[in-house]
């Protein structure tokens, strides 16, 4: 549940995501684990999903030198086979190995999982309400997105690689990682996607896969390719950043509080295999960061004008609309005391200004500059004395 309008904007947890290098599910997992989610807090958020044949455990890696942490899911899936399951599937078993999804590689032969099955598995879990949500959401939409793809019914869609028990775990490990954390809002950067083909359950596909295009197009996520043929985002991580993230831009203003890497499979040469997450607080930037009004400032220079016509010009400025007016002493050739006029107004009426200041003193020429301004709120109060 979020926070009421009555919190301040600042109780907001955000965690922005990296992906320099890319995004899958085990990336993402690993990051908020490293960012200092607690792997036991998600194990027994999984265990709610009522499955069995899996094992989760995080490694400590080095990607281009940098430390990370590395999700690991070790299954041995075929079906998702649990003593709740109505519909009496075997457990057709196989070894229990880690299944490593480097970059450029899917496993080809992950079980075809329509999506109600996973729908169903869901809705009946025990999991947190939020967990749930977020889990729903994510697979909500791959299967709109697949459906799509292959002109079929949203019931009807049949997932594959994403539809593996590692996935499933992927993106439920993720939800209760945010939930751990807190985390309320996510942003994601522009997503790094490499190119080639990958073997898919309907053959060699080119990167990105239609899936990750089509979640993107949905999310408005912004893509960024590099010469690198390979497998960098995977559908499952663009799918919980296409779910999950509420934009996609750099990073927002954040007072820092954790930052997490989480690594890929492979160990590559040109940028770390990391998807890095950075979490913290909103803090509002400073007014004067902000971009000022457009404004100019007019000045001129007189040595023969009384006390009285200045004052006077002054006073006209104000009346003409200039925002502000001011004369400030100096000395001039000769030694001579004399004063500069100023006058501060927008660009569109600094043509009277200066017509009205030449008029009024007599100067021989004028000066201008095009400035900021960040005028402050004002508030009038009367006061009984």
């Amino acid at each position: 549940m979020g926070p009421s309008s009555h919190e301040p904007e600042t109780s907001t947890r955000i965690a922005w995501f990296h992906c320099h290098a890319g995004v899958a599910g085990d990336m993402v997992l690993g990051a908020l684990v490293d960012a200092g989610a607690h792997p036991e807090a998600i194990v027994s958020a999984l265990d709610g999903l009522g499955v069995d044949g899996w094992a989760l455990t995080f490694e400590t890696v080095q990607r281009a030198g940098l430390r990370a942490t590395h999700a690991v899911v070790a299954v041995h899936d075929a079906s998702l086979h649990d003593a709740s399951r109505h519909d009496g599937a075997d457990d057709a078993g196989g070894d229990l190995a880690p299944r490593h999804r480097p970059h450029g590689t899917t496993d080809s032969h992950a079980p075809h999982r329509p999506y109600a099955e996973i729908r169903h598995l869901l809705t009946r879990a025990d999991l947190p309400e939020r967990v749930r949500e977020r889990a729903q959401s994510v697979f909500a939409l791959l299967a709109t997105v697949e459906s799509g793809i292959h002109g079929c019914h949203v019931d009807e869609v049949e997932f594959h690689e994403v539809g593996s028990l590692d996935a499933i775990i992927d993106v439920v490990g993720v939800c209760a990682a945010l939930e751990d954390l807190a985390i309320e809002r996510l942003v994601v950067s522009p997503i790094t996607v490499g190119h080639g083909t990958v073997a898919t359950a309907h053959g060699p596909l080119p990167h990105p896969v239609p899936a990750v295009l089509e979640l993107a197009a949905h999310a408005g996520l912004r893509l960024t390719g590099v010469d690198e043929p390979l497998e960098l985002a995977t559908p499952t991580g663009v799918a919980l950043m296409a779910a999950l993230a509420e934009g996609c831009g750099p990073l927002p203003p954040l007072g820092v509080e954790a930052v997490g890497h989480g690594a890929g499979t492979r160990d590559t040469v040109a940028r770390p295999n990391l998807v890095q997450v950075v979490i913290g607080t909103p803090t509002e930037p400073s007014t004067f960061s902000r971009p000022g009004r457009p404004a100019v400032e007019i000045a001129a220079n007189v040595d023969d004008v009384t006390p009285e016509v200045l004052a006077h010009t002054v006073a006209r400025l104000l009346e003409a609309g200039a925002h502000d007016a001011w004369i400030a002493p100096i000395v001039m050739k000769k030694g001579r005391p004399a004063h500069t006029v100023y006058a501060l107004g927008s660009p569109e009426n600094a043509e009277t200004l200066m017509t009205l200041l030449v008029a009024e003193t007599g100067t021989m020429g004028l000066r201008a500059r095009e400035v900021e301004r960040w005028p402050q709120r004002r508030e009038e109060t009367t006061v009984d004395v």
